[in-house]
């Protein structure tokens, strides 16, 4: 079964929001909920995926080596969608950790980008097809 939803802390409620709402169509998500406590994202179409809830987060800083979120991955269907969120992170001044390319060391096939997001999270968009 899916993860039903993840929950997340961010500095800055309408600053996140506003990266999201950009972000998150690229990863076939929309809108689900948005109010002055929290917003969020459910797969687009009604389909069976995890829901992802945004949170202000009382203080302090991530990072992802510390106890918590490591990082998150995006399921997308094809290897020129990973590609077009590479695009988009990178136009946008995001740091790059991986560009698009495959990864021989997970269980193939393993086509993905990673890149800094907001507030540090590391994100990722994976594609698990050879096409």
């Amino acid at each position: 079964m899916p993860l039903g939803h993840l929950g997340i802390n961010v500095s800055d409620l309408a600053g996140a929001r506003k990266y999201y709402d950009e972000l998150m169509p690229l990863l076939d998500y929309e809108p689900l909920l948005a109010d002055d406590t929290q917003f969020a994202y459910w797969p687009a179409a009604r389909k069976i995926g995890t829901y992802v809830f945004f949170y202000p987060a009382a203080s302090g800083e991530y990072s992802r080596v510390l106890p918590g979120l490591q990082h998150l991955a995006f399921m997308v269907p094809t290897r020129a969608a990973v590609r077009r969120v590479h695009e988009w992170a990178a136009g946008r001044g995001a740091e790059i950790l991986h560009a698009p390319q495959e990864f021989p060391q997970y269980p193939p096939p393993y086509y993905a980008t990673f890149w800094t997001g907001y507030d540090g999270i590391m994100l990722e968009a994976v594609c698990h097809k050879d096409a």
